[in-house]
C-alpha cells in the first residue's frame, strides 16, 4: 500500500495538507520528527512520497527543504498543493491569555507571527520545536502558562483551548507544499494525482564558478527570459563551505519538454558547473 510521509505529530501544516488530498488521505501516513526526515524516509525507500513546505507568502523559502533536496539528487518534485495558514495561540483549558509566560511552535510559524507576539505579548519568551502540532501537545501537557502557536485543528486533537485566532500577520497566509518522489526508475509507476488547473511548473537548481562576475546571474536568467518563459520564483541558498558563492532555486511556468525549456537548459548547463531539474508538475 502506497505510504505517505510527512512532518509530525499528527495536526501539523504538513498533515492538513496531505489530508486535504482525497489520494493521500487514504494512504498509509508516517509521521517524522524533523523535515528533512521526512524527506530522507523517501530517499531510503522506507515511504513511497512526502510532502513537505517549500515557500511561504510571509517568510518566503523553507530552508529546511530546499536544503536537503540540494543534499539528496535522486528526489523528484511531482506536484504541489498550497494550504491557507491561519494560527492560533493554544493553551491547556482554563488558561487565561494573560498568564502566557511561554510560547513555543515550528520556526517558520513563529516567524509568520512576529508581530502578533512582540506586540500581544511583549516579553514573553518564544521557544522554537520541531513541529506546531508538537508545540501545542507539549503546552497542554505543560499546562500553566504555556501556549503554542498552530493550526486550529491541533486544539481539538491535543485537548487544548485557543486564547487567540488568526494571529498570522497578514491575512493572507499561504503555504505552499510539494509532493516528492525517488526519481524514475526507483519511483513508485504513477505520478502522485495532485491538483491539475492546466498549468505546469518546472523547478531547477544551478550554480557555478561564475557567480563572482558580473552579469553572470543576468546571462544565466537571460535563457529564460529571451525565450520568454517567465520565473515564478528565485531564491539563492550558499553553497556549504563556499563563502560569498550561492546555488540559485528557480520556478518556471512551463513543462519540463516543452522545446524552449529544454533549450534554455541546454543553454544554461554551458554557462554553470550544475543545474539540475528538480521536478516538472501540474501547479497548483
Amino acid at each position: 500500500m502506497t505510504t505517505v510521509s510527512y512532518l509530525g505529530p499528527p495536526g501539523t501544516w504538513s498533515h492538513l495538507a496531505l489530508l486535504a488530498d482525497p489520494v493521500a488521505s487514504a494512504a498509509v501516513r508516517e509521521a517524522q520528527p524533523t523535515i528533512p526526515e521526512v524527506i530522507e524516509a523517501v530517499d531510503r525507500g522506507e515511504a513511497d512520497y512526502a510532502v513537505v513546505p517549500i515557500q511561504n507568502s510571509i517568510e518566503g523559502g523553507v530552508n529546511a527543504t530546499i536544503d536537503t533536496l540540494l543534499r539528496l539528487p535522486d528526489l523528484r518534485i511531482v506536484g504541489e498543493s498550497t494550504v491557507d495558514v491561519h494560527h492560533c495561540l493554544i493553551a491547556a483549558p482554563g488558561t487565561r491569555f494573560e498568564d502566557v509566560t511561554e510560547v513555543a511552535s515550528h520556526p517558520q510559524a513563529t516567524a509568520q507571527c512576529r508581530e502578533f507576539l512582540r506586540t500581544a505579548l511583549p516579553g514573553v519568551p518564544v521557544h522554537t520545536v520541531s513541529s506546531t502540532a508538537q508545540a501545542i501537545r507539549e503546552a497542554v501537557t505543560a499546562g500553566a502558562g504555556h501556549a503554542g502557536l498552530g493550526p486550529a485543528e491541533a486544539a481539538a486533537l491535543y485537548g487544548g483551548e485557543i486564547l487567540r485566532a488568526d494571529v498570522e500577520d497578514e491575512p493572507g497566509n499561504v503555504t505552499r507544499f510539494v509532493w516528492l518522489v525517488r526519481a524514475p526508475g526507483d519511483a513508485p509507476a504513477d505520478p502522485w494525482p495532485v491538483a491539475d488547473g492546466g498549468r505546469w511548473r518546472t523547478s531547477i537548481v544551478f550554480w557555478g564558478q561564475g557567480d563572482g562576475t558580473p552579469g553572470w546571474l543576468v546571462n544565466c536568467l537571460s535563457e529564460f527570459s529571451t525565450r520568454g518563459l517567465n520565473m515564478s520564483r528565485i531564491e539563492s541558498r550558499p553553497r556549504r563551505g563556499r563563502l560569498e558563492h550561492y546555488v540559485f532555486f528557480v520556478d518556471l511556468d512551463a513543462p519540463g519538454d516543452a522545446p524552449d525549456m529544454v533549450e534554455a537548459i541546454a543553454a544554461l548547463d554551458l554557462r554553470c558547473e550544475s543545474v539540475r531539474v528538480l521536478g516538472s508538475y501540474p501547479a497548483a
